[in-house]
């Protein structure tokens, strides 16, 4: 190889792979945005290989655009004031804490996979070093909503909920749905999966003969540090065993024959919009005030707090909820405004029974 001098310094360097000629070649060099655009599209291919789920995949591919949109420069050449730039737009368009967090992530996840993979190549071909433009001042680990979050709904606010729910299957117009839709926002409170890994339920995921109560194999847990679908065994507390026993048996039978727990009319898996829909009509049905109204994914906050409340350690919980971090479940738990006075009327009965022998 012809080595290019200027004056007797040679222009070559050490770097991944060998030693390469770094001057940049402008003449065969791609357009900087094409070649981000190849970029992207091989980062998407990614998602597909490590098991993302076809709605993650989605929504990565919307939002991926709409976080490039922010910058005037390619992606290597970032520097710190752009990102802070991006996050002041974002919180001047009232964007929630939370969207600010998923445009950093999804930043630094695309960052990372250009400089791992085609850094040597972009130094090559527009002679720009890929540095971090993520420093310790806007690298966000975690970032809440700044509005506050209500309490999950109580223990007796739920069992009123669901005695309502099953009263109106007696006289509802379309009992399979109903019962149906009982079924699912039980699983959601007595098993705590999150709504997406409910849905993707299949009648082949219910064990009644594992352990005890049985168990839910919810083979597409959400995923934590773009790990892929992480599986977990859930088990089928205060009674859901009974209750899906009885949906399988009595329910499910009703609509198309699929693979499906959760179904619609068409045998398909239920879309998230239809079941907060459906809770929200049943909601405005029992006619209660706002404050008594919740989401489905409260009744997953609701199980880990109550469960809580009567005993269960926060690691017993977190292998419920299938959270890698602790941190994850206590930001989920949330107790009563009363149970610090309750955990001390119970302490101090154990005290009394125990003198009194």
């Amino acid at each position: 190889m012809a080595v290019k001098k200027v004056g007797e310094k040679p222009l070559l360097r050490l770097v991944e792979g060998g030693l390469t000629d770094l001057t940049p070649d402008t003449k065969r060099a791609p357009d900087v945005w094409a070649f981000q655009a190849d970029c992207a599209q091989a980062f998407a291919a990614t998602w597909v290989v490590r098991g993302f789920a076809v709605s993650t995949i989605d929504t990565y591919s919307s939002l991926l655009p709409r976080v490039l949109a922010h910058f005037a420069t390619p992606v290597w050449q970032i520097e710190p004031a752009h990102v802070d730039a991006m996050l002041h737009s974002l919180l001047l368009a009232g964007r929630t804490a939370g969207t600010r967090r998923r445009y950093l992530d999804m930043l630094r996840a695309f960052h990372t996979f250009v400089r791992l993979r085609y850094a040597t190549e972009i130094r090559v071909l527009y002679g720009t070093t890929v540095g971090d433009p993520l420093d310790r001042f806007n690298r966000l680990r975690h970032v809440w909503d700044n509005t506050p979050r209500r309490l999950p709904p109580t223990a007796g606010r739920l069992t009123a909920f669901f005695t309502f729910a099953r009263a109106r299957l007696a006289v509802t117009s379309d009992f399979p749905t109903a019962a149906r839709d009982y079924a699912l926002l039980r699983t959601l409170y007595h098993c705590a999966p999150r709504l997406s890994e409910a849905l993707r339920l299949d009648l082949c995921d219910v064990h009644p003969e594992l352990g005890p109560c049985g168990k839910l194999h919810v083979r597409f847990g959400k995923a934590a540090n773009a790990s892929g679908p992480r599986p977990r065994w859930a088990p089928m507390l205060d009674g859901l065993d009974q209750i899906l026993a009885w949906y399988q048996s009595d329910i499910r039978p009703l609509f198309p024959d699929t693979a499906a727990l959760f179904c619609d009319a068409d045998g398909q898996p239920l879309k998230p919009e239809t079941v907060r829909d459906r809770l929200s009509r049943l909601l405005d049905a029992e006619g209660l005030i706002e404050e008594d109204r919740f989401t489905p994914h409260d009744l997953r906050r609701a199980c880990a707090t109550h469960h809580y409340e009567q005993g269960m350690d926060l690691l017993t919980v977190q292998q419920l909820l299938g959270h890698q971090h602790i941190a994850s479940t206590m930001a989920y738990v949330r107790p009563s405004l009363t149970f610090v006075e309750d955990a001390w009327r119970r302490a101090t009965l154990t005290a009394v029974t125990g003198l009194a022998g």
